[in-house]
């Protein structure tokens, strides 16, 4: 199933910004920055992340829904969900 990159352009929008943040965790370390300040910064990072996957599966179920030609089947869609809990 392909995924419609349109309709994901927020989401892509978010990992490039998760993407320069996990950069800035990066320098955080290697500047010897406080323990709160890069958990706290690393901590935004995953929850965007997750936010996206999120995102990436809603738009993969919309489209089984739309074309049930090319869904996943339920085993593949479980497997989906659980890699993100």
């Amino acid at each position: 199933m392909q995924l419609d990159t349109v309709e994901l352009t927020p989401t892509l929008n978010r990992l490039k910004r998760a993407q320069g943040q996990l950069a800035a965790v990066v320098r955080m370390i290697e500047d010897g920055r406080d323990c709160k300040d890069v958990v706290t910064q690393l901590s935004a990072v995953s929850k965007a992340l997750d936010r996206a996957g999120f995102a990436i599966i809603a738009s993969g179920l919309e489209q089984c829904l739309t074309n049930p030609d090319e869904a996943l089947d339920k085993k593949e869609l479980e497997k989906l969900f659980l890699s993100l809990a």
